[in-house]
């Protein structure tokens, strides 16, 4: 009976301890995430149905404390809508680049004939709205 009391008390213990932790103080972020500009894609003439793609998108990083984090994607039927994702360190040592693009790259999986639409974000134009560089791509059986 002592050994049973003695190992819920551990167990008690034990549970407090890993609940109380704390991870971070969110008060102190010191990144945030941001899209930004495709400058190109590359893309094949045609899709083959089932067949698997790696697509090359290229961007270029703003700034020193811009790192690549994947990308944003959203699929609406056959429209698939892509960003540049980054996190941004919050830094006062981030210095602006003017480098080549660099290449990032995806896979993709046509499911369904007809044709694909790659709408690849591109910024904002003068009047706040979002301006996207856009691919067509027929799908084709084989």
């Amino acid at each position: 009976m002592k050994k049973l009391i003695s190992i819920l008390f551990l167990a008690i213990i034990a549970v407090t301890a890993f609940s109380s932790c704390e991870l971070g103080d969110d008060d102190n972020v010191n990144y945030h995430f941001e899209l930004i500009p495709t400058e190109s894609a590359v893309f094949p003439e045609s899709f083959i149905l089932g067949q698997t793609y790696t697509i090359k998108v290229y961007y270029k990083r703003p700034t020193s404390c811009h790192f690549f984090e994947g990308f944003y994607y959203e699929r609406d039927s056959n429209v698939r809508t892509i960003a540049v994702q980054t996190s941004v360190m919050h830094s006062d040592s981030c210095t602006e680049l003017d480098e080549e693009p660099v290449e990032a790259s995806f896979d993709f999986l046509p499911t369904s004939t007809g044709s694909y639409v790659f709408k690849f974000y591109q910024g904002k134009d003068q009047y706040g709205n979002n301006r996207f560089l856009e691919y067509e791509v027929p799908v084709v059986q084989q």
